[in-house]
């Protein structure tokens, strides 16, 4: 796409429905470490919170006044090279990572501003808020952990020990178990929320980076990124049905389910696509074109709207959901990496 119609793009975003201006686009930037803030009325920026070191991962509390930002100060290394058949090429962790500046930042969405830093174990990269907005479940890339945190007093409760690289995080629809996914081995841990204990660990293997559920918990979908694949979980039992393949060229990162869970879409990274599948019938119906390596995704409240993490060209797509094309970019910060839909506070 030339700069020309990029340029045309960025500054013709369509206005969403009536029944859409109520929400905000967050957006991390990894290397500019901070947030922007759009509006989903009009696509256009309203703000940028700087919030600290390397933001990723980030959520908003269940009453939507509150939103949490992985930060961390490990040093970003980019995405790994890759051998002759598309694996991944894993170096020695560099040395001068600043653990002071590891945490979950808090802004508060009515002032748009930081708040505090609550603590996490070393280089938090993707968490998951409590459905009562108590606790944080926080993946440590770089020790191999899940850190409960407690939201009220700033205190990690538990660590549960998990595998090497945990990367997604996130809780099965009913809240009992929390899915953390790890990247070296690929193997996805469950653990019980009420006891914080591992009650099931599988491997699905090449580098599982997100999960996604159906609406009603029964299954899981977890994308490997070298594989080019997502695998479909039983949820009742913990364990890998069948795998969907992907176009090739797509390594699948961020994941985002329809509210009815008649659809999901899977940023693909380096392909530049999101995928969009049918998981009931287990099948990729369509594939999106977007910007440079696509990550994080996030819906608007009705579902019409996709929004995309676009990292190396530092924007955020906007996809018409009934169309299935990108109908703009919004500009964003320096490295974008993931995106949380919240409605504008009162």
């Amino acid at each position: 796409m030339s700069p020309s119609v990029l340029l045309a793009l960025a500054a013709c975003v369509p206005a969403a429905p009536a029944a859409d201006r109520g929400y905000w686009v967050c957006v991390s930037n990894e290397r500019s470490g901070d947030v922007t803030v759009i509006d989903g009325a009009d696509g256009k920026a309203v703000a940028t919170v700087p919030v600290g070191k390397r933001p990723r991962g980030l959520h908003p509390s269940p009453d939507g006044r509150t939103l949490y930002v992985a930060v961390s100060g490990s040093p970003i290394t980019g995405p790994p090279k890759l051998d002759p058949k598309g694996k991944p090429i894993f170096e020695e962790p560099r040395g001068d990572a600043d653990p002071a500046a590891d945490g979950v930042a808090v802004v508060d969405l009515r002032t748009r501003k930081f708040v505090k830093r609550l603590p996490a174990g070393a280089d938090p990269e993707e968490f998951a808020v409590s459905a009562d907005g108590r606790r944080l479940y926080i993946a440590n890339e770089d020790v191999g952990t899940l850190s409960v945190a407690n939201v009220a007093d700033g205190k990690v409760e538990r660590i549960v020990r998990v595998k090497k690289e945990p990367e997604g995080v996130r809780l099965t629809p009913d809240g009992r178990h929390v899915y953390v996914t790890c990247e070296t081995g690929g193997e996805v841990f469950v653990i019980d929320t009420a006891t914080h204990r591992p009650v099931a660990e599988f491997t699905v293997g090449g580098r599982p980076r997100d999960v996604a559920f159906l609406p009603d918990g029964s299954r899981a979908f977890v994308p490997s990124e070298t594989d080019g694949v997502v695998h479909v979980i039983d949820t009742a039992t913990h364990k890998p049905l069948r795998a969907i393949k992907l176009p090739d060229g797509s390594r699948p990162m961020g994941t985002a389910m329809s509210p009815d869970g008649k659809r999901l879409y899977v940023s693909t990274g380096r392909a530049g696509t999101v995928c969009v599948l049918d998981p009931a019938a287990e099948k990729v119906l369509n594939t999106i074109p977007v910007g440079k390596r696509p990550w994080g995704l996030g819906l608007s409240p009705d579902g019409k709207r996709l929004y995309v993490a676009n990292g190396p060209s530092n924007d955020v797509s906007v996809i018409d959901l009934g169309s299935e094309k990108e109908v703009g970019r919004v500009t964003a910060g320096d490295g974008p990496w993931g995106v949380a839909v919240v409605p504008k506070p009162g």
